[in-house]
């Protein structure tokens, strides 16, 4: 697999990163994959050194795991925790919404409503990794709005754990994408109508815990 153009004003350590994060995230390194570190020096035309400081950036974010007489590994999806930290996701997200809500502009709005857009033709061309990036955008522009910068940093903390596992969810599970920019949808017309934070709260948790019925319902199915 050939790695990407090299974008400019990057560290060795950061494009390795970069790249083989997006490899798994897209799903190109499945669960389980062994991540060679000398392989990928070579295919980077680095030292191993740069290669071992990616890796041990992408096991903190428990991307990648390390198995006795294997190696770096990439990481198997673990259902509990899934639905574990995405209640606890559903829980930060709904709050910081609602804190955002007010301090969102007409152009703020608007931008949601153009990304939401290119979800959908993301989705109609089976595009989970455009789906999945412009997902986070969604989400990130609100969460720039809301007043508690603890509040978004304990969210990305979370979110960023869950990344790999989410896009498999729009993978493997593709009405989940429709119901989502659905959701986006109605959470966009009550922070244009500038409805009661709470109503705002309880839609954008709800929309992360859809998320996790889903997966359930697929899991159940696929037992």
């Amino acid at each position: 697999m050939a790695p990407t153009p090299k974008p400019k004003n990057l560290t060795k350590q950061e494009r390795v990163y970069r790249e083989v994060r997006e490899r798994i995230l897209s799903g190109a390194y499945g669960p389980g994959y062994r991540v060679v570190i000398d392989s990928l020096a070579e295919e980077f035309e680095v030292s191993a050194l740069p290669v071992r400081e990616a890796i041990r950036r992408l096991e903190a974010e428990g991307l990648v795991i390390y198995r006795p007489n294997a190696g770096a590994q990439v990481a198997p999806a673990e259902p509990g925790v899934f639905d574990e930290e995405m209640t606890v996701l559903a829980i930060l997200e709904g709050y910081a919404t609602a804190l955002a809500a007010p301090e969102l502009t007409a152009a703020d709005i608007e931008q949601l409503t153009e990304i939401n857009e290119r979800m959908i033709r993301a989705m109609e061309q089976m595009d989970s990794l455009t789906f999945g990036r412009l997902n986070q955008e969604f989400h990130a522009l609100i969460h720039q709005r809301c007043p508690n910068a603890a509040l978004v940093s304990m969210l990305h903390d979370v979110a960023r754990r869950l990344d790999a596992i989410r896009r498999t969810v729009f993978i493997q599970i593709p009405y989940r994408g429709a119901e989502s920019v659905s959701e986006h949808r109605g959470l966009i017309e009550l922070l244009s109508a500038g409805a009661p934070s709470d109503a705002i709260e309880a839609a954008a948790r709800q929309h992360k815990l859809h998320t996790v019925e889903s997966f359930r319902a697929w899991q159940k199915e696929h037992a």
